[in-house]
């Protein structure tokens, strides 16, 4: 009987842990603009300065890094077409605050053209 309190104590314990915090607005901010952008790992691709690998737009030639969402969120970045293997297109909407950019949406736009 303990072992099957502890069990559903421990679930209820580490169920919140599996849920994922993605402050991304699903839509966007129908007031402010759409960018479309270059979106890739800032280190792999853009050859930013930081230690693993991080989702980076590039605007108007100069690369940044994201806050908002993070590489992850956007499939295997070490896939074929993962961001540390490609530079994909985004639309972005956010600002660009202490030389980061703070995005509130961000969504692939252009799929990766398959490669022969």
């Amino acid at each position: 009987m303990k072992s099957i309190f502890s069990i559903i104590f421990f679930s209820l314990i580490a169920l919140p842990s599996f849920a994922q915090n993605n402050e991304m607005e699903a839509q966007p901010d129908s007031t402010k603009k759409i960018l479309i952008v270059d979106a890739s790992c800032g280190q792999c691709q853009f050859h930013m300065a930081g230690k693993g690998c991080n989702l980076a737009v590039r605007i108007d030639g100069k690369s940044y890094f994201v806050d908002g969402t993070s590489i992850d969120d956007h499939g295997d970045a070490h896939a074929r077409d993962g961001f540390c293997e490609s530079i994909r297109k985004a639309k972005v909407q956010g600002e660009i605050v202490d030389n980061r950019f703070k995005a509130t949406y961000f969504k692939l736009s252009i799929p990766e053209e398959k490669k022969n």
